[in-house]
C-alpha cells in the first residue's frame, strides 16, 4: 500500500506555549509560519481566539462564542516565519498570563475552488497535511463547496463570518446529515438544511440551504480535515462508563486531542502534549467554554494512541458515542511505511 508520509509532524502541527507580556510580543519557536493559529489563556476566562491566513491574519472567531468575526491589531497581526506576532489584547497577550497556542499549516492565503456549484473565494490546502481552509459567499440554495483535499474529509466546521450563528459541523462517526458544533455541548442533531444526506467526495462538501451555513450573500468559514497515516486521525469510540476506560488506537503518539461525547450534552474537551505532557496528567480545556484550564485530566497519551481514565461522561459515558480527533508525531521506517510512534 502506497503512503503519502510526514517525516516530521511538527512541520504541520505544533503547540506553543508563552506568557503574555501586555504589549507587543513576538511568539518563536512554532516551527514553521502558521496558517490557522488557536489561541487560549491557561490561567483566566477568556474566550478561545481563532485567526487563519485565508480570512486575514487580522480577522478573530471564537470557538465558545456564536459572535461574528470581527477585526483588531490588538490580537494576533502577523503570521511569521516561526511564529506569529501578538498585540496587548489580555484574550491572546495578558501581562503575566499562560496561553496555549496551536497551531497548523495549510497553504497560504489559497486560490478560489471551481469544483462546487458554489464558487470559493479562497480555499488554502495542503493535501500532504490534509488539511483545508475555505472562504465561500452563501447563496440562499443548497450546493457544494470545493475543498481540495483530494480525499474525502473526515471532519469539517462552519462558521458564519459576516453574522451571528453557531458553529456547525461533521465528524467520522456521525452520520451524514447530522451537526455538532463547537460553539455548545449540544448532542449531535439532525439537520439536512445544514448539511445533506449526501456524502462528501474526494471533491466537494454538501452544504443545505440553512442560514447556518450558506445564508444568501453572507460569508463563511470553512475548516476540513482528513486523516493522515502516522499523522492524524478522526473517528468515534464507545464510551464503557468506569475509570478503566476505552483505548482509541490511532497509530502514532498523539499530540493534540479533542473529544465530544456526540450521544448527549456534554463539553467538548482538548489536551495536548505540552501542557503538563505526560502520563495522564494532561490538563484539559474546554473549545466551548471560556473556563480556565483546570488541574485535572481524564485521558492518557499512549505512544500509539490515548486511554481514557475516568468514567467522567463528556468522554466515557457507557455506551455513548464519543467523536474525536487526534494529531501526533510520526515516524517512518525504511520502507516508507508510517510505522507506531514512540
Amino acid at each position: 500500500m502506497a503512503y503519502t508520509t510526514i517525516n516530521k509532524s511538527s512541520d504541520y502541527f505544533n503547540t506553543k506555549l508563552y506568557t503574555g507580556n501586555g504589549g507587543t510580543q513576538s511568539i518563536t519557536g512554532v516551527g514553521f509560519q502558521p496558517d490557522f493559529t488557536w489561541i487560549k489563556s491557561r490561567t483566566s476566562t477568556k474566550d478561545h481566539m481563532v485567526f487563519d491566513a485565508v480570512r486575514g491574519v487580522q480577522k478573530s472567531i471564537r470557538t465558545n462564542q456564536t459572535l461574528a468575526e470581527d477585526t483588531s491589531t490588538e490580537y494576533l497581526s502577523t503570521f511569521d516565519t516561526d511564529g506569529f506576532t501578538l498585540g496587548g489584547n489580555g484574550k491572546v497577550n495578558g501581562g503575566s498570563t499562560n496561553y496555549a497556542s496551536w497551531n497548523w499549516k495549510a497553504n497560504g492565503q489559497g486560490s478560489s475552488n471551481t469544483d462546487g456549484s458554489i464558487n470559493t473565494t479562497y480555499t488554502s490546502v495542503n493535501t500532504t497535511a490534509g488539511f483545508s481552509i475555505i472562504t465561500y459567499t452563501g447563496t440562499g440554495s443548497a450546493g457544494t463547496i470545493g475543498h481540495g483535499l483530494g480525499v474525502v474529509p473526515d471532519f469539517w466546521m462552519v462558521k458564519a463570518r459576516s453574522e451571528t450563528r453557531a458553529w456547525y459541523g461533521w465528524s467520522k462517526g456521525m452520520s451524514y446529515g447530522d451537526v455538532v458544533n463547537w460553539s455548545s455541548n449540544g448532542a449531535k442533531s439532525t439537520d439536512t438544511s445544514l448539511f445533506t444526506s449526501n456524502a462528501p467526495t474526494n471533491q466537494v462538501i454538501n452544504l443545505g440551504s440553512s442560514v447556518g451555513v450558506n445564508n444568501s450573500g453572507q460569508t463563511f468559514v470553512c475548516y476540513a480535515f482528513s486523516s493522515k497515516t502516522g499523522y492524524s486521525k478522526f473517528g468515534s469510540y464507545t464510551g464503557n462508563g468506569n475509570a478503566d476506560g476505552t483505548f482509541v488506537y490511532t497509530g502514532f503518539k498523539p499530540a493534540f486531542v479533542i473529544i465530544k461525547n456526540s450521544s448527549n450534552a456534554h463539553n467538548w474537551t482538548m489536551i495536548d502534549n505540552k501542557r503538563l505532557g505526560y502520563n495522564d496528567k494532561n490538563y484539559i480545556l474546554f473549545p466551548d467554554l471560556s473556563n480556565v484550564e483546570p488541574t485535572t485530566s481524564e485521558t492518557d497519551i499512549l505512544s500509539n494512541g490515548f486511554k481514557i481514565r475516568a468514567s467522567a461522561n463528556g468522554v466515557n459515558q457507557s455506551g455513548n458515542t464519543m467523536i474525536y480527533m487526534a494529531f501526533g508525531q510520526s515516524l517512518v521506517g525504511s520502507n516508507n511505511v508510517p510505522c507506531n510512534a514512540r
